[in-house]
């Protein structure tokens, strides 16, 4: 499993650290209007953008990020995945204009958390981490933040969407 810090504080995760090369593995999480939705519901290369809540400084920039370099990244689908309740991440996405990515919550079941292996233990939040995936689900880049309150590696991550099949 990865190994990440909270606040210089180590944290124990839940599930399996994901590699490059491996196949993405199915998860449930709800949408906004509370429907349930599965990684086989989107279709094409994803930019999976995990982050602990939306309203939070660096998880708030993280997503503002990746909404406003969607466009750059062509079929790329950007899902931004926390434990914030469905209804929180509807309301934090219209107040601050975001459009361009898709918000998902893993707060009923962690059902998504568990599978990638960014499962907090003793906070129940999911562990910053991006995770790009090709048209097949096959994980074609990984990166768990090593320190929770801390900005994944942007650029290296909007390269990877870029380069994705």
């Amino acid at each position: 499993m990865a190994s990440i810090t909270f606040k210089g504080e180590p944290k124990t995760l839940v599930g399996e650290e994901i590699k490059v090369g491996d196949k993405a593995p199915n998860f449930t999480v709800l949408a906004n209007d509370l429907s349930p939705k599965t990684l086989d519901d989107f279709k094409g290369p994803k930019l999976i953008s995990v982050v602990p809540s939306l309203d939070t400084g660096v998880c708030d920039a993280q997503t503002r990020k990746f909404n406003e370099e969607a466009s750059n990244l062509g079929n790329v689908q950007i899902l931004t995945i926390s434990m914030d309740l469905p209804f929180a991440q509807g309301r934090w996405c219209g107040a601050n204009g975001v459009e361009n990515v898709t918000t998902l919550s893993d707060h009923r079941d962690a059902s998504f958390g568990k599978a990638f292996g960014v499962l907090i233990e003793d906070m129940r939040l999911l562990a910053r981490a991006v995770f790009v995936l090709n048209s097949e689900n096959e994980v074609t880049y990984v990166e768990y933040v090593s320190e929770a309150t801390n900005h994944p590696d942007y650029e290296a991550a909007l390269n990877a969407a870029k380069d994705v099949k």
